[in-house]
């Protein structure tokens, strides 16, 4: 895996301009900041009569979606369609890749149809590095989540919900929760909080689902839940990442719940205004209980929301879209 300074190379072009979007790690607060500035600017899009500014228009963008999703990929494919993009769906159930095509046959292809911006996700991590490094120069880039190693925009779209919440990261302890060992969300939200100089960063895990040496990198480590909540102005369920697992890490998902499970009783022990998130999709039950998901201390809808203007922020400025917005009721 490439180090910080090549990753960061990669990212941007030779103006200094954010030319892809592979991994938070090595983009620097003012970057950081730059997209979630642009992402508060585009918010209100959303709650306009016209959906739409021009500032993609006549560019085609490329969902390639190698594991099953949801939220990402509808929210990437309405943040290109609400800047006006040509946006194609590609199916890997129904394509070439199911017949053997290699990835960078994928691409020469996809590069031969004219495509602008390809959004890849995929179950190898350094997949979205791979794109990047042999996409031709006018390709953008956007990792929308690759194995273990990392998933940027979720990330953002996390500490852009903070930010809305709690501006002041320097004042903020966070916790972590869950299936740390196996969650590329957790590795960007660790980076992107360290980023923005969050005053505390802490996990919570089992063990077994603590990656080894994490207690070197800057974080507070917990393997009971209670202590790791105290005085939490933002708690971050994550969800069990069975498909990633190999042998037996928990003896059952029951028991998890028992010791892990995010529910009322240990909100309880977070500040009174502490806020609850998830990157879904939830398993209630399992981590963390339908009072605290539908709660009022919950923002989960609200980071679904956000995702799209975060996304709409990196397509924009990846592409170098800085333009004015349109007014609004203003046609696209």
């Amino acid at each position: 895996m490439a180090d910080g300074h090549s990753r960061m190379n990669l990212q941007v072009n030779q103006e200094g301009r954010l030319r892809h979007l592979l991994d938070i790690a090595g983009l620097g607060s003012d970057r950081v900041v730059e997209i979630l500035d642009t992402a508060d600017s585009l918010l209100p899009v959303s709650q306009r009569s016209v959906k739409k500014l021009p500032l993609l228009r006549g560019k085609t963008v490329i969902n390639l979606f190698y594991e099953p999703s949801t939220r990402t990929r509808m929210t990437f494919e309405l943040a290109a369609k609400r800047l006006s993009a040509d946006v194609l769906n590609l199916d890997i159930e129904h394509s070439s890749a199911r017949k053997g095509e290699s990835l960078i046959d994928t691409l020469r292809n996809l590069e031969a149809m004219h495509m602008d911006m390809l959004v890849v996700r995929h179950p190898e991590s350094g997949s979205a590095h791979f794109f990047a490094r042999h996409a031709a120069p006018h390709v953008t880039v956007l990792n929308a989540g690759d194995g273990r190693h990392a998933h940027p925009t979720q990330a953002l779209l996390d500490v852009f919900t903070i930010r809305r919440h709690k501006p002041d990261f320097s004042k903020l302890t966070v916790t972590i929760v869950g299936d740390i060992m196996h969650s590329r969300v957790a590795r960007s939200q660790i980076a992107a909080l360290r980023a923005l100089g969050t005053g505390e960063i802490r996990v919570a895990a089992p063990r077994t689902l603590l990656p080894a040496g994490m207690e070197h990198t800057g974080v507070r480590v917990f393997d009971q839940l209670e202590p790791a909540l105290e005085g939490a102005d933002v708690v971050i369920t994550l969800r069990l990442q069975r498909e990633r697992m190999q042998g037996a890490h928990l003896p059952s998902e029951a028991e998890y719940f028992r010791y892990y499970g995010l529910t009322a009783a240990r909100m309880r022990l977070a500040q009174p205004d502490a806020i609850v998130m998830h990157p879904g999709p939830i398993n209630r039950g399992v981590e963390i209980s339908p009072e605290v998901a539908d709660g009022a201390q919950s923002v989960i809808l609200e980071q679904v929301t956000n995702g799209i203007a975060v996304r709409m922020a990196v397509m924009a400025l990846t592409m170098g879209a800085r333009g004015p917005a349109a007014a609004p009721g203003e046609p696209a």
